[in-house]
């Protein structure tokens, strides 16, 4: 098994990814980052070995991951289509070339894994009965490391609330509340007037991560973690925490409801819809994230103040002056 401090991150080039490969850098770690486009097959940029290959190889994986003592595993199918055909192979992928190095695995997790019987409070053991088919796979995919780990292996899956940051593109914050590119005049909120609500910032994400993988031989083979992140009690500081930050660069913005009726209309058409409208459930009812255990081994949680974030998002997309 190698002591060397070399991570390799699938899906580098993705939100997540590339938060975690960016802070493992700075913490000092040698990174690799596997991504599907690269004019070489193999780059060095920002301090950060950048390798050409396809997470549905599984030797090309090995071959990225040799000497590494960290993988993580933030890859997702192409516009998040084909889920169901891509997705566990790529999972599998992973898990071959950690067997192969003495890897911990490293997977950022969503809510997506629980239904409304879990809800109101999410614990690290609250039970896993997903109504979705994406929930469905996310709970196939944390068996598979579960079986890893018991197998010898080792893996850490973090869960969070809704991601939300300056290089995050395929979220809610992003895909509904704003429109990336343009400055915002007119906020969709679409939560439930008092119906709370879990975010989560992408660096603060990396951030515990980061900590987290620093005590990594202390914790269990099969160890999971849920942050606090952003508690948004009544369903509305975000939207109002973005039309804050907007009037600090002298843009008058307002908040609207989000068309979830123009959304059933065309979903049946449009893939990324149907997910959105199959995912409404989690706007439904309040799902707040239980921090205790990882606040018994952190000590705290690493949360940048909620205007600071909602800021930095907004300038990183594109939707403030300037």
């Amino acid at each position: 098994m190698t002591t060397r401090q070399t991570a390799l991150v699938v899906g580098a080039a993705g939100g997540i990814g590339g938060e975690l490969a960016r802070q493992l850098r700075d913490a000092g770690w040698e990174v690799r980052g596997l991504v599907r486009s690269l004019d070489q097959p193999v780059q060095t940029r920002d301090g950060i070995v950048w390798i050409r290959g396809d997470a549905m190889r599984p030797d090309e994986v090995a071959k990225a991951a040799e000497g590494c003592a960290v993988i993580v595993h933030a890859v997702n199918p192409p516009g998040y289509k084909r889920w169901a055909e891509l997705v566990l192979p790529m999972l599998d992928s992973t898990i071959a070339a950690a067997k192969r190095e003495g890897a911990t695995i490293v997977l950022p997790g969503t809510v997506y894994n629980y239904g409304p019987d879990a809800f109101p409070i999410l614990k690290e053991n609250s039970p896993q009965r997903p109504l979705t088919r994406k929930g469905a796979i996310r709970v196939e995919m944390e068996a598979r490391l579960r079986a890893h780990a018991a197998g010898g292996g080792r893996a850490l899956i973090v869960r969070a609330g809704d991601f939300f940051g300056p290089k995050a593109g395929n979220n809610w914050f992003s895909q509904g509340l704003i429109q990336p590119g343009k400055i915002t005049r007119r906020i969709q909120n679409p939560a439930m007037p008092g119906i709370g609500h879990q975010w989560s910032y992408l660096p603060d994400v990396a951030s515990n991560i980061v900590a987290l993988l620093a005590r990594r031989e202390s914790l269990e083979p099969f160890a999971t973690f849920h942050l606090g992140g952003y508690w948004d009690a009544d369903g509305t500081q975000i939207a109002q925490a973005i039309r804050r930050a907007l009037q600090k660069h002298g843009v008058n913005a307002k908040v609207d409801a989000f068309p979830w009726w123009l959304i059933r209309l065309i979903a049946p058409f449009n893939t990324t819809l149907r997910e959105m409208m199959e995912m409404r459930y989690l706007w439904r009812k309040p799902v707040r994230m239980d921090n205790g255990k990882l606040l018994g081994v952190l000590g705290r949680e690493r949360v940048t103040p909620l205007d600071e974030a909602v800021e930095a998002t907004l300038k990183g997309l594109g939707c403030l002056p300037g």
